[in-house]
């Protein structure tokens, strides 16, 4: 089911401020990155990043505009935090990634995706398609 072993663990506040881009999106695909902490099997996530959706579809697919994702990623070295995973919504669903989703993969982080139909998070590492362990909910420990 996970990917190695490895928990991507999502804070509740940072969870709702995804839906919340998500739903203020819809019809079309949000997407945005999340910085934070690995710790052993366990990555926290920290902080999220709202990206524009610059896709020439954007009902059907996601491509965040490079230059806000490069001042996203400098923001979280600033921080103290590194790129954890990448998210987009699929509007009308499935919880899982699509061919395009698979194809354009390239970064070596889950990727969550927020299914609006079904309220269901899931994260994967692509374009390999395993299920990486998600978990909303505060760090323990």
């Amino acid at each position: 089911m996970d990917n190695a072993g490895v928990t991507l663990i999502l804070p509740p506040a940072l969870a709702d401020a995804l839906w919340t881009h998500a739903r203020r999106e819809a019809p079309r695909e949000c997407v945005g990155a999340l910085g934070g902490h690995a710790h052993g099997e366990a990555t926290h996530a920290a902080a999220l990043y709202p990206l524009p959706n610059i896709a020439p579809d954007p009902e059907r697919t996601y491509l965040a505009d490079p230059g806000h994702l490069l001042r996203a990623l400098r923001a979280m070295q600033l921080g103290g935090l590194t790129l954890v995973a990448l998210y987009h919504s699929h509007p009308r669903g499935p919880a899982w990634p699509s061919d395009t989703d698979t194809r354009l993969a390239a970064y070596p982080v889950p990727y969550v995706i927020a299914d609006l139909p079904a309220q269901m998070l899931t994260a994967y590492r692509l374009p390999g398609g395993e299920r990486v362990a998600l978990r909303v909910g505060e760090a323990r420990g």
